[in-house]
């Protein structure tokens, strides 16, 4: 099984990931979430299979989310306008996201990664 790896390498978290799976040995595709963002339909897809709610996916401590004031934007929104701004802006995304195309797995928690990519 090689899991999707959305990822942005400067990210310290993301780092922390990248590490655990490669200590792990588990083999991943990375894909550089903001060079090339996941589109609306397939956030609208990692939503769902998360079980989490759209606002889950906001990268909260992000500057531009702070700049463009994401958080009034996104109080009344439905996950189909969420999942449109997400996917205009890699920087807007909480990362890394992984999946095996069944789960999906928003930041990073060794515990959570344990659970899910073992």
């Amino acid at each position: 099984m090689t899991l999707t790896f959305y990822w942005y390498p400067n990210c310290g978290t993301c780092k922390k990931a990248k590490k655990w799976l490669d200590d792990k040995e588990i083999s991943y595709k990375p894909i550089h979430i903001v060079e090339s963002p996941p589109s609306k339909n397939e956030l609208l897809t990692l939503i769902e299979k998360s079980g989490l709610p759209a606002k889950k996916f906001f990268n909260t401590s992000g500057k531009k989310y702070r700049e463009l004031n994401i958080k009034d934007k996104i109080k009344d929104a439905t996950d189909e306008e969420m999942a449109e701004i997400l996917a205009s802006d890699g920087m807007l995304i909480k990362r890394p996201i992984v999946t095996d195309g069944s789960k999906v797995t928003v930041g990073f928690k060794e515990d959570m990664f344990a659970e899910n990519w073992l």
